[in-house]
């Protein structure tokens, strides 16, 4: 079992910025940053592994970064320019590509999706006002 804890929600004002960090108990290669706000479905923020992929959503693109110390077991998302729309519990999650999928990943592979995703945290609530 891998242990997820995240940290760092909180409520600010819109343009404002946060770190939030995911403490894991134990390296993981795939990492991932989710998020689902009231009413809505979840939905990927971004992704980070061991062979130095990083993606990210198209919301984030320019805003937000994820990042990982090099213990590899601590994983960031540095929020800035933060929007209303940011406003839901953040999540964050561990996981493996798929074995049959290993070697053949291809252009606009979907991480979010096609990463199996064991682990997860319990989240932190982002809150951003207008």
């Amino acid at each position: 079992q891998v242990e997820l804890v995240e940290s760092g929600g909180a409520s600010v004002q819109a343009g404002g910025s946060l770190r939030l960090t995911c403490a894991a108990s134990e390296y993981t290669k795939c990492m991932g940053w989710f998020r689902q706000a009231p009413g809505k479905e979840r939905e990927g923020v971004g992704y980070i592994d061991g062979d130095g992929r990083i993606e990210y959503a198209e919301f984030a693109k320019g805003r937000f970064t994820i990042s990982q110390d090099t213990a590899k077991n601590t994983v960031y998302l540095q929020m800035n320019i933060t929007e209303p729309e940011d406003t839901a519990v953040y999540y964050c999650a561990a996981g493996r590509l798929p074995e049959r999928f290993m070697d053949k990943l291809w252009p606009g592979y979907n991480f979010f999706t096609g990463v199996t995703w064991s682990y997860w945290g319990r989240g932190t609530q982002v809150t951003v006002s207008s």
